[in-house]
């Protein structure tokens, strides 16, 4: 059995393409909605953030082979749990992450973290527009929320959960945007020019996560963009392709025969 850390949209796809290679494939995710997609693939799926013990002991109870994390590029304390839980139960450890987007243009501005992004949408003013999710809503609000020349747009995913944090943190109705993607670039134009943003914060979270499209509308409109980079881990070996994870499965599991 297989225990895959499925974050994303691509994980998720990971995740079947393990199963239909022949592997039994359990899978954790953080939200119902992603446990919905892979149930009903087949996929046995527990839903919650678990710590590197319960990840330890779900892949003991499961009969777990091998740890794929598949974790968001930025959900670090995931891919750090999944580790330590691989190294305890002495179990191979697979990372799977999407490539990088290749960044080239002058209005985009690389930072270390959200901090820094904070501070720096802070000093350019303007209207700023959020596309960093709710998981660090609230390190912008404390910098961005009441400044006299700053006025903040929220966009994230449509969740009770999300909503109640907005709310919580100080935002208003007219500063909250809740979408489920795809993104085009022409959607982000288009809203871009509905809220009259100037300064746009995302994450590299690569092409699936529709970085290049936030970017390429921001320039048609000479908008700034900041951009978050990945936290840097000692994954060791990264996979950046579905086959190259299935060839590491093959050489620690082999499948049976016929």
């Amino acid at each position: 059995m297989i225990l895959l850390l499925a974050g994303t949209s691509d994980a998720r796809e990971l995740a079947v393409m393990i199963q239909h290679a022949g592997y039994d494939v359990t899978a954790t995710v953080v939200t119902d909605h992603a446990a919905e997609q892979l149930r009903a693939a087949g996929i046995r799926t527990y839903v919650g953030r678990l710590d590197a013990f319960q990840l330890a002991e779900l892949a003991k109870a499961e009969g777990a082979k091998v740890i794929v994390d598949a974790s968001h590029p930025f959900a670090e304390e995931a891919s750090k749990n999944a580790m330590q839980a691989a190294a305890e139960m002495d179990l191979p450890y697979i990372r799977y992450e999407r490539r990088e987007t290749a960044i080239a243009s002058e209005r985009v501005t690389f930072v270390d973290s959200y901090e820094e992004a904070a501070d720096l949408a802070a000093e350019k003013g303007g209207v700023v527009m959020l596309t960093t999710g709710s998981k660090t809503l609230d390190i912008f609000a404390t910098r961005l929320i009441g400044r006299p020349n700053v006025k903040v747009i929220a966009r994230m995913l449509p969740r009770k959960d999300n909503l109640d944090k907005c709310e919580r943190l100080g935002f208003s109705q007219e500063q909250i945007v809740m979408m489920q993607g795809p993104f085009t670039k022409e959607l982000d134009r288009a809203l871009y020019r509905h809220f009259g943003v100037t300064v746009v914060v995302t994450k590299e979270s690569g092409k699936v996560g529709f970085v290049d499209e936030k970017i390429a509308a921001a320039e048609e409109l000479g908008i700034d963009v900041i951009v978050i980079r990945r936290p840097r881990l000692a994954y060791g070996i990264v996979h950046h392709e579905f086959a190259g994870v299935l060839a590491a499965l093959k050489e620690r599991v082999p499948l049976p025969a016929g």
